[in-house]
């Protein structure tokens, strides 16, 4: 259940007040989500979603949603924010920040094919095109620093064999400077439940609250780990291909980036176990309790090491 707070059709009517987005017609909670409440908005004007910030604050929130606003009208499919009567993205509900934004069509697979992965890497090349005139800049808050302060604290719930990774790892890639290699926005959390299909088109990219300023290979291999990957955590060579060729045909993979590639997977696998570690062992108060497997992306870790990928361009 992502419904923390309960809203009304009463209060939400009182609140669409401040928009021109003709009369509330339907209010349904959204059970998806770990962060925030969601729900499904149908006014006269169209399809919406709702979302109450659980956790973001109002200082932190508009960079995100200046973000998909700016994306949205460079024709990248993602949730575009509707703007109150005083031309404002950001509204409070219930005491809490709060926005509305246009509802994709589409839905998310666990299972994608050659086509649809090719067309992801597509659709993620124009992403990072778009994103470099976006003017406002966001460090990555899960970067060296959050790895050297986070491994630490899960270290205590790991096997020896475990922490000599972990600890490997982590002082491997804090030795890495990426900062030459193209930077922009990223999304830094585009998983397949994060992506709406149409068939095997893209029809929108959603969940943007982790995104951030980063090295454009790193979003790369965050997304190549979870669409082109097997259950064992072993890559599937042809939907790699696919996917590079896609992207490397919008944005062109520079030779220093395929250079990198194989530290990238690496990496973007380390940050994934290290997170979902956190998560199952060191829950936050109120976080429910549907945790990720961190042995996933540890399986995957361990097969990148093993076996370096070419960039497969």
């Amino acid at each position: 259940m992502a419904v923390f707070t309960s809203v009304s059709e009463a209060e939400l009517t009182d609140w669409l007040g401040d928009y021109s987005l003709g009369q509330l017609l339907e209010l349904q909670g959204i059970a998806s989500g770990i962060e925030n409440t969601n729900y499904f908005v149908t006014t006269g004007n169209g399809r919406f979603v709702l979302t109450l910030f659980e956790k973001l604050t109002a200082l932190e929130l508009p960079f995100y949603l200046n973000l998909m606003a700016h994306l949205a009208r460079h024709g990248i499919p993602c949730p575009a924010p509707v703007a109150n009567r005083r031309n404002q993205f950001l509204g409070t509900l219930h005491g809490k920040p709060a926005c509305i934004v246009s509802r994709l069509s589409g839905k998310s697979t666990t299972t994608p094919n050659l086509q649809q992965c090719t067309a992801m890497g597509a659709m993620l090349g124009q992403m990072h095109l778009a994103g470099q005139s976006f003017s406002q800049n966001m460090p990555n808050p899960r970067a060296t620093g959050w790895r050297a302060a986070t491994a630490p604290q899960v270290r205590p719930f790991l096997d020896a064999a475990q922490a000599a990774l972990l600890d490997s790892e982590v002082a491997l890639h804090a030795q890495c400077d990426w900062s030459a290699l193209p930077q922009g926005v990223i999304h830094a959390d585009l998983f397949r439940d994060n992506v709406l299909l149409d068939g095997d088109r893209v029809g929108g990219l959603i969940d943007f609250y982790f995104a951030c300023t980063d090295a454009l290979l790193y979003d790369v291999a965050i997304t190549l780990n979870d669409w082109c990957m097997s259950a064992d955590g072993i890559l599937d060579e042809t939907r790699s291909q696919g996917f590079l060729r896609a992207y490397h045909a919008v944005r062109p993979l520079q030779a220093a980036e395929q250079a990198a590639w194989p530290l990238m997977l690496r990496l973007a696998s380390l940050r994934f176990w290290l997170s979902r570690l956190y998560d199952l062992h060191l829950p936050r108060d109120g976080d429910l309790i549907n945790a990720h497997d961190p042995r996933h992306f540890e399986r995957i870790l361990k097969n990148h090491i093993a076996t370096p990928h070419p960039v497969w361009i």
